[in-house]
Parts: C-alpha cells; structure tokens; sequence
C-alpha cells in the first residue's frame, strides 16, 4: 500500500488547519473620496487572546513606493484609547479628512501628498480592546492593562505575518506616540523576546519610533519649566514652584500649602492655552459626560446652520465622528454589525489598567540590545514637553555621538537634532505640537524618510 498520497494529505490538512482563517479585506474606495483610492487599503479583524476573545480591528496600507523591501511599521496611536483612525486622517495616513465649509453631508476626503507611506507599508491596530472598532466577545475580556495589551499586540502581529508572509523579511519598526511611549517599548520588548526565544514566524526587527512620548510618572513636572522658557509665566513664579514643588508631588497631586497656591497661580496663567500646541487656539473642553457629548456634537455638526465651518482644530477631529459613524463607511470598512457602539476618536469609558508609569528600563535592555530608536517632539507640546523627553534620555548616561545642531528641509530649520551611542537619535520639530505630523507634515515626512535610510538628518 502506498502511504505517500496519504502523508501528503495529511500534511497538507495540517498546514490548511494551522493557518487562521482570511482577516483582511480589500479597500477599493471610501465614501467621501470621489475616486479610487490610489494606494492598497485593507481592513479586517484578528482574534486574540483565551479562545480569540479580543477581535482587534486593523488598517493595512501598502507602501506606495517599494513595498517588497521598503519598512514595515507598526503603530499605536495613544489615549490609551484613540483609534489610529486619527493618525491615518490627521498625522501621515495617505488620506485626510477635508477642512473646507462642512454642509450637513458626509466629510469628504483629500489625497496626503506628505504620507509616511511614501516610504514605508504601515500596520495600524484599534489597540487595546474597546479601541475604535475592536471589541471583546466577553465581559471579562473588555478588560487590559499595558501588559495584556502588549501579549495582544504581539499576538496580532504573529497571526498577521502568517497571512501576509511577504513582509517577513521587511525592516520592522514599532512607533507611536503620546501614550504610546508606554506602549510601544512594552511590544518591542515582547517581540524581542519572542525572537530570542525562537518563536516562529521570525520578524526582522530592527527598532522603533516614538513622538512626544508619555514615558516616566512625574513629566508633568516639566510643564513650569516649558511655560516659563515659553514666556507663559513670570520669574518669580517659576522660581517659587522650583522650591516649593517636587516632581513627584506634582504628578501626584501637590501637599505643600505652598505648591499648592503656586500650582493655582499657574494653573490659572496657563488656563487658555492650548496644551496640545501652544501656539494655537484652544476649543471648547470636552464634558465628563462623553456619551451626551458625543450625541450632541454629532446633531450639532449635521446643522450646516450652526457649523458651517471648521473653526479649530478640534472641529475638525470632530468631523471624523460624523464619516467614521455613517452605516455606508462601517459596510466599507468592513466593520462588524452590532459588535461596538458609535465610534470615537478616543474611547473615554475605555476598561483598561495603567499599570506601568516608567519605560526607561525597556529603553535601556533594547538600546544594550542595539536596536534603533527615534526620538521625536513638537517643540511647543506643552503635554509631553521636550524637556520632560530630554531629561529621561539623558538619564540612559550614553556618550553622544553627533552633538546638537539643526537640521534642515527646504532651506529652512526645522528643528534640532542628537544622536547617541546607543542608536538613538533625539529629534525636535520646530513649530510642531503633540501629534508633529499634523502640524508639520513636510517636516514629518522627511525626518522619517532620512532616519529609515539611515542618513543624517
């Protein structure tokens, strides 16, 4: 009896049984966009965690240049909670969401001619669960912390590249920013392990990418020093919170009668700025009361005759409620029926434990093991002040390499620039707030097209 048709059967069921079924679907247009879309999107879910539990939402884009060998990035957006929609729209996605006069009518979409998928194909997840469309099949799934989240990013990303074997030898980049400075040297470090381990499939990491990252409790100390460099408070005032507030009684919530009048004072000069740039104008804040919120400012952007225009920049996130919770975007995108609620930008009843308040320690096992790492910040964030991101770097003790100096993108500074021992490369952007891309996207762009070809800036 010959045995070899059977084995190969058999082999062959085996092969069939152990790959996860097809996630990701097709993208040929998006509603609002008139045309099809110049560059391959795909969207879909992964299940992860006891029993696929979690089903996380994605976005694949396709580098528009060389996909076969050009970086493969992956991001999280921070919050945590905020869907990398926003970053697709507003940062370096290939798409963008129109600030022209709203009329009542679907946002329409406009072509991003500085994207980061110029250069690289890029991996974008709803992360943790309960994040813009992914979801929990379960309660008692609906809960993570920093820990779980990251096993689940690592999970996704494992089941991914099984699908989608081609970018296996591809550099791999991890990136994010905001939060995400607790999140993405987290992943990093799992997927490191992984590979020391010998976990298949082998992934080609080479470092990873960080923008105004949230990293160590206490930053929020290194607001009084920004402000006052900024001119947003006097010498006096700045003197006296220097000897009346520690860092940590900051982060914490001031003791001292003392730093608590000066925090008041402070607090009071610093009301009506805008924190997420300084430069620009604040919007109205956003109630506690987020559901209420949200309904109410859905009604108010379909009336033409209250909104006929974007005003700020919050109005214009605002725009992605009204395109991201159209029923006709949802059957696009594929998204699940009946499996989340209205999207938002960034979940604010999100179940999610905040569990680790310092990264220095991941920073430090990854620059020993010689991976890469950019370090970016928008000179006038005043929520994750460069600063704050100078004074953990230092902290690492490594020998500088390329001391600071400017760096430059059409004839113009745009920001300036360190490189160290340990591979990692500090970069500020000159102008630029929280998310620099959205601010500075010809900047942006060429930053991290330099940084991938492992130029000077």
């Amino acid at each position: 009896m010959c045995w070899l048709p059977i084995l190969i059967l058999i082999v062959a069921f085996e092969i069939i049984c152990l790959q996860p079924a097809l996630a990701g679907l097709s993208v040929k247009y998006l509603p609002g966009f008139e045309r099809p879309l110049p560059f391959q999107l795909e969207t879909g879910y992964i299940g992860v965690g006891e029993a696929d539990e979690v089903q996380l939402f994605y976005y694949f884009i396709k580098s528009q240049s060389n996909p076969k060998v050009d970086p493969l990035i992956y991001w999280f957006t921070g919050g945590p909670g905020c869907s990398p929609l926003s970053a697709i729209f507003f940062e370096f996605g290939p798409i963008t969401l129109d600030t022209r006069a709203y009329n009542g009518s679907l946002p329409t979409l406009s072509l991003n001619p500085y994207a980061y998928t110029k250069v690289a194909s890029m991996i974008f997840v709803d992360l943790p669960v309960g994040t813009g469309f992914s979801y929990a099949t379960t309660q008692k799934a609906n809960y993570s912390d920093d820990l779980q989240s990251a096993n689940h990013a690592y999970e996704f990303l494992r089941k991914w590249l099984i699908e989608h074997q081609e970018y296996l030898n591809n550099p791999f980049y991890v990136a994010g920013d905001s939060y995400s400075g607790i999140t993405v040297p987290i992943v990093t470090q799992v997927i490191s392990n992984g590979i020391d381990r010998g976990i298949k499939p082998w992934i080609n990491l080479k470092g990873y990418i960080l923008g105004n990252p949230l990293t160590f409790a206490g930053q929020d100390y290194y607001r009084i020093p920004f402000a006052h460099g900024m001119g947003l408070i006097p010498d006096e005032l700045y003197k006296s919170l220097v000897t009346n507030c520690e860092e940590e009684s900051i982060h914490n919530g001031p003791t001292n009668p003392l730093c608590s009048r000066d925090m008041h004072t402070f607090n009071w000069l610093t009301k009506d700025i805008y924190q997420y740039n300084i430069i620009e104008s604040p919007c109205e804040l956003v109630p506690n009361d987020s559901r209420r919120w949200l309904t109410e400012n859905v009604l108010k952007l379909k009336n033409s005759a209250t909104y006929p225009q974007v005003k700020c920049r919050k109005e214009w996130h605002d725009l992605s409620l009204i395109w991201a919770n159209d029923n006709n975007v949802r059957d696009v995108l594929h998204v699940r029926k009946k499996t989340i609620g209205a999207w938002e930008e960034c979940r604010r009843n999100l179940s999610f434990g905040t569990i680790i308040n310092n990264t220095i320690p991941y920073h430090a096992n990854l620059s020993r093991k010689g991976f890469r790492s950019l370090i970016y910040s928008g000179d006038h964030d005043m929520v994750v002040p460069f600063i704050s991101t100078q004074v953990w770097i230092k902290s690492l003790n490594y020998s500088i390499i390329d001391d600071w100096k400017p760096w430059i993108v059409d004839g113009q500074v745009a920001g300036y620039t360190r490189s160290y021992s340990n591979q990692m490369t500090f970069v500020t952007v000159k102008g630029a707030g929280h998310t620099t891309p959205e601010y500075k996207p010809v900047e942006s762009l060429a930053m991290l097209k330099r940084w991938l070809s492992y130029e000077s800036l």
